[in-house]
């Protein structure tokens, strides 16, 4: 008996990884739900399995099926949409498992905000631009959010920021990103359905943000990357491959090194 929490990716169901796969194919249960995860992934499931949408479902209900689980020795693939990590209620279910004397494991999944990076083909950490990413989402919503956790209190940092279930309130995320300190010319990538057949890929800004989400009728399955990142202009090369830059696998240039450090190039 055991509980398999699988990140399915953002979508498509080549995303999932090699090890997910696995684990659904192994499965005597299949947990998924309908409103996020593709039905493709069902895909790798066992002609016998038991499938259930929990879309529908409380937590309370969840755990009756790993109560049954741990009553008649079956695997339970729970699927999550993205990362499991991320706003997938990991955590109290985790707990209920050890509770019931369930063992578990934990498959990462893709997120949707690298994969929106990959759509648009843009690094979200660049030199001299951008080296950090905050995932987070607006305040307000029906989960409570630490007060210090603001978007507004975010954005001040100026970094690449990745902002989840905000879409139905475009008009107060714009306002908050504009109040934090982005310049209403920061260029933001929305994305819906990032993979999914449907997908819809929006460039515009934070100062037309809200009206880029208005005219696609966006309000959910709805991912804002935001920072100068985004931009197709500025900062320097990496160091990484740079011929004047060593590592354990690798001599460095002589008069590359020189002139790295010395900041010519």
């Amino acid at each position: 008996m055991k509980v398999v929490f699988i990140g399915a990716g953002p979508g498509a169901a080549d995303l999932l990884t090699l090890r997910g796969a696995a684990a659904i194919a192994a499965a005597d249960v299949v947990v998924w739900a309908a409103s996020l995860v593709h039905p493709d992934v069902l895909g790798h499931a066992r002609p016998d399995a038991r499938i259930v949408d929990s879309a529908a479902l409380t937590l309370e209900q969840t755990l009756d099926l790993y109560r049954e689980a741990a009553e008649h020795d079956l695997v339970v693939a729970r699927i999550h949409s993205g990362d499991p990590a991320l706003w997938g209620a990991l955590g109290e279910q985790l707990d209920a498992c050890r509770e019931l004397g369930l063992p578990t494991e934990v498959i990462p999944g893709v997120s949707s905000f690298t994969a929106a990076a990959a759509a648009v083909q843009r690094e979200l950490t660049v030199p001299e631009v951008a080296q950090s990413v905050v995932l987070t989402r607006l305040e307000g919503g029906k989960t409570p959010m630490p007060e210090r956790e603001s978007v507004r209190a975010f954005a001040a940092h100026g970094a690449t920021m990745a902002v989840f279930l905000s879409a139905a309130r475009s008009g107060q995320l714009a306002t908050e990103l504009l109040a934090g300190g982005y310049a209403a010319d920061t260029p933001v990538v929305v994305a819906y359905r990032v993979t999914w057949p449907e997908e819809l890929i929006v460039r515009c800004t934070v100062g037309t943000l809200e009206a880029a989400v208005k005219e696609h009728k966006l309000w959910k399955h709805t991912l804002f990357l935001v920072g100068p990142a985004l931009g197709e202009a500025g900062g320097t090369r990496s160091h990484l491959y740079h011929p004047g830059h060593f590592h354990g696998f690798r001599r460095a240039d002589p008069a590359a090194r020189a002139a790295l450090r010395a900041g010519r190039d």
